[in-house]
C-alpha cells in the first residue's frame, strides 16, 4: 500500500498450488471493483482461477510483463509478477488482511 494505492498480485502459496501459470487476465484499467470481487483470472495446467480484490477502488494499471508472461507469477509473485494497481475507495477494507509472518505461519511454502 503506498498512499491510496494498492499494488497486488498472487502468493508463492497460491503460485506453488496452481503449478504452471499459462495464462493472465485482468479487468481493464479504470474498470471499478468491488471488495472481494474479481479483478481478473488466471489459469494454469491445473484450473482456472479468480483473482479476487481485497480492496475496492479503480484498476489504475494493469502489470503487461505478467499478461504477456504468466511464468512470472511462478517464478517472482512478490516482485515482477505483481498484478495491478488499484486506487482504493476505503483503506479499512485491508483490516482483515495477514502480515507477512501470519500468512507464511498459516500458508508455509
Amino acid at each position: 500500500m503506498d498512499g491510496d494505492t494498492v499494488t497486488f498480485g498472487i502468493t508463492q502459496f497460491a503460485a506453488n498450488e496452481l503449478t504452471d501459470i499459462t495464462y493472465v487476465e485482468m479487468q481493464p484499467v479504470g474498470t471499478i471493483v468491488g471488495k472481494n470481487e474479481s479483478a481478473g483470472e488466471v489459469e494454469s495446467v491445473k484450473t482456472t482461477s479468480d483473482i479476487m480484490s481485497a480492496f475496492g477502488g479503480e484498476i489504475i494499471e494493469i502489470n503487461e510483463s505478467v499478461v504477456d508472461d504468466p511464468s512470472l507469477l511462478n517464478s517472482d509473485p512478490f516482485g515482477n509478477g505483481w498484478l495491478a494497481k488499484i486506487r482504493i475507495e476505503n483503506a479499512s477494507d485491508g483490516g482483515n488482511l495477514m502480515d507477512q509472518t501470519a500468512y507464511d505461519s498459516k500458508y508455509p511454502i
